[in-house]
Formats: C-alpha cells, structure tokens, sequence
C-alpha cells in the first residue's frame, strides 16, 4: 500500500524526488513501528495507536517541526486510503504534533543581496554565476525551478520567466532588468538552443541543486559577506524586500507560488521588525531603546 500511495504521488501529484524521499522514509518507520509494537499492519492502526506512534517518536528525540512532517505525511497517507476504500476512517485526523517555534527567516538587506549578486563577469563561469543569483533575488525562484529551467522559459524581452512549483504548479513571475541583461549576456556567450538548459551543468544536463550550493557559499566568501549564504536565502530576501515596499502580502503570495497565505504571513513579521527599527530611530518619543 506504501508503494502504491508513493507511485500516486510521483504521478499524479508530481512531487519533487526530495518531498517523495521524506514520504517514503516518514512510513517505512511508521510500518516497522507498527510491527514491532502495534501487532498489525498499517491499515489496521486506529487514533491511539497513532497517538502512541507520535509519542514514541517525541520520546525518541524527533524535533515538533519533525514531527510535524511525519504526521503530515500519515495523514496524507490515510487520507488516500480513505479515498480508496482501504480504511473505513482516517485514524490521524484528530491527532496534532506539538507546536514547533516560528523562527523568521534570515534575510540579507538590500546593500547586501546588491553586493552578493554583483560578481565579476569577466572570470570564468562569471557571467553564468551573475545570471544565476541576478535571476534569484530579481524572480525569488526555488532552487529546484531554477535549475529546471530551460530557455523556452525565459521571456527576456517581455520580462517574464515560467516555472513549474511545487505540486505541479505553473506560474509565470517577472524579471527585472538587471537578470534580463546578465541572462542575454549568458546566453550570447554560450549560444545555447531553446530546449537547452539556462545553467547546465556536466554532460550538458541541468546542473543540481548541490552544485548551486555550492557555488553560492564559494561565491559569497568572494564578496565579502560570511552570513550563511543559500539559494533560499535570496527567495526570502526577495519576498522580504517586495513585501517591505510594497505592503502587498496577496501579491509577494502569487510572485512566490505559495498555496497557502499562511506560508506567505512569516514575512509580515519580517515586514514589522524593520518599521520597529525605523520608529526607533525617527520617532523622538519613542523610548523603546536604551539611550546611550
């Protein structure tokens, strides 16, 4: 039945390889618990069973955000059952994880991502690596859709890219200036096709997120900034940044690929902490600081 609800989601859902990998090894551990200590099979598992299982886990070490993950994952798993008819009722609806702490994203401020994605062109690979982090902070892409691009994706002249998110889901988000001349310059110098990839990586093929890692610590050393420095670093940067000036949380929601408006709210306290800085500093009534 594992194998038969992950084929369902590689197919028909679409998940990333990642996302699948976390969901086949979050009920491998359920199944080999409930051998071990339930007697039965996982279809047979009722709410307090479930329960134990969780427990077990937090007993074990499993962090809340963990799981978190892990109930999510067998509770998706039910729910499919359920839908099929291989369970009368879906035993994890009632259960909740214990709460994990929020902890806001880091972010780099403007001067900062303009220092990070302002690298030399005129060094090897230094017009790709400008076209690559130009084209992170300008879009806020995941690292997965980067990679997948192909050039058939990129509407330079009308300032546009198409990317295919998470779950399957397309959206087209814009491109700034500044990405669109670096990707122009990138290509000129690689005179790539269009079913090419934007950034390949050996053989030719797309290059893989852990390269992109990689190369952006590598790349943040050499500019001078020693925060810890990651793909996802940018989106955040770029969420927080749009959000900061423009105060359009439904908008950054689209630009992101967010399903859900929640994803989207942990910037809003991003969005609070920096006009707290600026009442501190402007306001002469303020006294939220201690004075020097």
């Amino acid at each position: 039945m594992i194998d038969d609800f992950l084929a369902y989601l590689r197919v028909e859902r679409r998940v990333s390889p990642h996302t699948l990998d976390g969901y086949r090894r979050d009920l491998e551990t359920l199944s080999a618990w409930a051998e071990k200590s339930a007697g039965g099979e996982v279809a047979a598992l009722h709410e307090t069973e479930l329960r134990a299982f969780i427990a077990a886990e937090h007993r074990r070490g499993l962090s809340p955000r963990s799981l978190q993950r892990r109930l999510s994952a067998v509770r998706s798993f039910y729910r499919w059952l359920l839908r099929h008819g291989r369970v009368a009722a879906n035993p994890a609806d009632g259960i909740r994880a214990p709460k994990a702490p929020r902890k806001l994203p880091q972010v780099l401020d403007p001067d900062e991502a303009k220092a990070l994605v302002e690298v030399p062109t005129d060094v090897p690979l230094g017009l790709r690596d400008r076209a690559m982090l130009e084209l992170f902070y300008s879009s806020g892409l995941r690292v997965s859709e980067l990679c997948a691009l192909r050039w058939r994706d990129l509407r330079l002249d009308e300032g546009l890219v198409t990317v295919l998110g998470k779950g399957g889901r397309q959206r087209i988000v814009p491109v700034g200036s500044h990405a669109r001349n670096a990707l122009r310059d990138w290509r000129s110098d690689n005179a790539a096709a269009d079913d090419a990839p934007v950034f390949p990586g050996r053989g030719g093929k797309p290059i893989s997120p852990r390269a992109v890692q990689i190369r952006m610590r590598q790349l943040a050393q050499r500019q001078g900034l020693f925060k810890r420095v990651h793909p996802h670093l940018l989106r955040h940067s770029f969420a927080s940044h749009v959000l900061e000036s423009s105060g359009d949380l439904r908008g950054v929601q689209e630009l992101l690929g967010h399903a859900d408006i929640a994803t989207t709210q942990i910037y809003t306290h991003l969005d609070f902490g920096h006009l707290a800085k600026v009442y501190d500093a402007a306001h002469p009534r303020a006294k939220r600081r201690g004075s020097t």
